[in-house]
């Protein structure tokens, strides 16, 4: 087994796989399932002993049956389930959402990394990440500023995201039925209901939400180059919900509402009412990317130089 996170990921993983079934069904094969939960045979079987512990399911020698229905208490706590990169992603985020950071900000690596609790070495080569796309300079000293982006950066990002996710996207078509990707994407879905249910007081949750749904969306790719897009996606989009709050609550209700469609399109398996929920979307999304930055930049008197790009239409 890789790792702690790797073997508990699996774990919530198949605990959403089984919410998907009934008492008394068979949970399938072990091959089956390394394969639904791209993990290793030797982490499904890990997986397997636990459940039975916990009396979920039930080993009669013939086959492995459900005996009880997962509860709340039987998935592992989110944090538990991350890789060290993945937990700094997160916080990282939440750090750009809280801090407000602006261009020219500086960000100090050794402050984040005793903040996050990971060590400087971890925060050093996330930052890296970053600095490869122009996003953060390391300077001469070692501080690193953070450099933001312009109009024509947000553009080509949006041309680039709309090829991976509808790519991404179009591999739901495909999934089986029994697939943990289902699961995964029913807690996503119960998630955006769970907003709307206090929209006024939960709206602020909603670049979380939303980063689940996209980051679920490109994972199916299974592609390391669109799994490392998203990361950078996912830093540009945090940035924007920091800067925009005009409109905020109104934007994110209309955002909720295309991400239902969306969850609806992807659980038909239908391509072309994926492509048609992905592509109005993912142009709801650069509208207003490009709206951010225009009043940034106007309230910095900083000229905004509009750059067509291509049309998501």
């Amino acid at each position: 087994m890789r790792s702690n996170d790797v073997y508990k990921r699996a774990f919530n993983d198949c605990l959403s796989h089984i919410e998907q079934l009934s008492v008394g069904e068979e949970i399938g094969a072990e091959a089956s399932l390394a394969r639904s939960l791209s993990v290793s045979r030797t982490t499904v079987r890990s997986v397997l002993e636990t459940l039975e512990e916990r009396r979920i399911i039930a080993d009669d020698g013939r086959s492995r049956r459900i005996v009880r229905l997962p509860i709340p208490n039987d998935f592992f706590p989110e944090a538990e389930t991350q890789s060290v990169h993945a937990l700094i992603e997160r916080r990282f985020m939440d750090f750009v959402l809280e801090e407000n950071i602006l261009p020219g900000q500086q960000v100090n690596a050794l402050e984040l990394s005793r903040r996050f609790s990971v060590s400087p070495s971890a925060i050093r080569e996330y930052l890296r990440d970053f600095s490869e796309c122009g996003l953060i300079e390391r300077r001469p000293s070692g501080s690193w500023i953070f450099v933001g982006f312009d109009r024509d950066f947000a553009q080509e990002l949006c041309d680039v995201r709309q090829i991976f996710e509808l790519e991404s996207a179009r591999r739901f078509v495909n999934f089986a039925d029994d697939d943990a990707v289902w699961g995964q994407l029913n807690a996503i879905e119960r998630a955006h209901l769970w907003l709307l249910e206090d929209y006024d007081a939960r709206h602020v949750e909603f670049p979380h939400v939303d980063n689940s749904l996209h980051s679920l969306i490109n994972s199916a790719s299974k592609n390391r180059f669109i799994n490392r897009f998203d990361n950078l996606r996912c830093l540009i989009f945090h940035c924007h919900y920091s800067w925009n709050k005009v409109d905020e609550k109104e934007r994110n209700f209309v955002a909720i509402h295309e991400h239902l469609r969306y969850i609806a399109a992807l659980r038909s398996r239908d391509k072309r009412a994926i492509e048609d929920a992905a592509i109005f979307h993912l142009g709801t999304a650069r509208q207003t990317l490009l709206a951010s930055l225009d009043r940034r930049h106007s309230r910095h008197g900083e000229k905004v130089e509009h750059t067509p790009g291509l049309s998501v239409c």
